[in-house]
């Protein structure tokens, strides 16, 4: 049995209701991660079909070379509290994340965690179903659409470029886990995740993968409406999980560029321009602190004097441009500062 201060790799995968998947996800384990470096953490979720049964006849014929856990949760519980459970109990200094339904590629899970073993740079590399070349069948265009909605939304709330951030495959240093602190039980546990991780300075590598999408007679779980309840998640992940003085920012950008859209329109379009400007000055506040929001609203309180009618229009807009990238700049420049939090 190997000795838990020396695992590389923890593989965490939560079970709920797949009785029809574990044999061939234990084979494709045994055939890819066999060694005595890793170890396989199984969280049966409250599983009423013969899932736990299955689990446990794997563990006594004990024909692989992996450690091997399971933890059983007496009901279920959600996929984000299972995997709580998995990263509680590892002890590898890599985690790799992976569902227990096959609509994920084994192979490619061993292919990300070769890759994040030979990169000492990269911290986090999320599994991407729309980035690959490899295999995919996917033939619900709606669930499709708000995955990639939701990644549109993420990635403009927290300045990201990722194309899937709902992919369950990832794989995370012992690193990136020591620094965040999940609390959400459902499928919303890919917000959670993403977010603290972007929160804490990592960066976010992508890694095209296979997807095989199964259907609900096959037992998937996840639903268009899980989809939908991911954009609370977005919502309370980007403007309430915040510090103090984030929260501030918001309120201040958002006041002082609700200020700014009433130089644009006439009657309802007045009002229309308010609201849309308050909306860009929340994310704004996100990314700007106090000194340099201000610096923004000074350059476009300069603008408001410059021009009549809709030429005032015009100047606030250009000054603003102007000073989105002049505090840019000064951002950058004390990035790695203890002044950061101000700027």
């Amino acid at each position: 049995m190997p000795q838990e201060n020396k695992i590389q790799l923890s593989i965490i995968i939560p079970v709920f209701n797949e009785e029809n998947f574990l044999n061939k996800l234990f084979n494709e384990l045994t055939q890819y991660f066999n060694n005595k470096d890793t170890e396989v953490i199984i969280i049966d979720d409250g599983s009423t079909d013969s899932s736990n049964k299955i689990i446990n006849k794997f563990k006594e014929d004990n024909q692989y070379k992996f450690y091997f856990k399971v933890f059983k949760l007496d009901k279920n519980s959600g996929k984000g509290k299972a995997l709580q459970v998995g990263i509680n109990n590892s002890k590898g200094k890599f985690v790799l994340l992976q569902d227990a339904d096959l609509e994920l590629d084994t192979k490619d899970s061993h292919e990300m965690y070769q890759f994040i073993l030979n990169n000492s740079d990269i911290k986090c590399i999320f599994g991407s179903r729309y980035l690959s070349g490899k295999l995919k069948k996917n033939n619900y265009f709606f669930n499709n659409l708000i995955g990639k909605f939701n990644s549109l939304i993420f990635n403009i709330f927290f300045a990201q470029s990722l194309s899937d951030v709902h992919c369950g495959l990832k794989i995370l240093h012992r690193d990136v886990l020591n620094r965040i602190n999940l609390s959400v039980n459902d499928f919303g546990i890919e917000i959670d995740l993403a977010s603290q991780i972007v929160r804490n300075n990592f960066f976010i590598y992508e890694f095209g993968v296979s997807y095989y999408f199964r259907t609900k007679s096959e037992g998937k779980k996840i639903t268009w409406i899980d989809g939908i309840k991911s954009f609370y998640y977005l919502i309370k992940a980007r403007f309430f999980d915040n510090n103090f003085s984030t929260n501030i920012s918001i309120l201040y950008s958002a006041l002082y560029m609700a200020l700014a859209g009433s130089y644009f329109g006439m009657g309802l379009g007045n009002i229309l321009f308010i609201i849309i400007f308050f909306i860009i000055g929340t994310v704004l506040g996100i990314h700007f602190k106090i000194f340099t929001s201000s610096i923004i609203f000074l350059f476009i309180y300069i603008g408001s004097f410059f021009g009549k009618g809709n030429g005032t229009s015009l100047s606030v807009l250009i000054f603003f441009i102007i000073s989105i990238f002049i505090s840019r700049k000064i951002k950058k420049h004390f990035i790695n500062s203890k002044l950061n939090s101000i700027f």
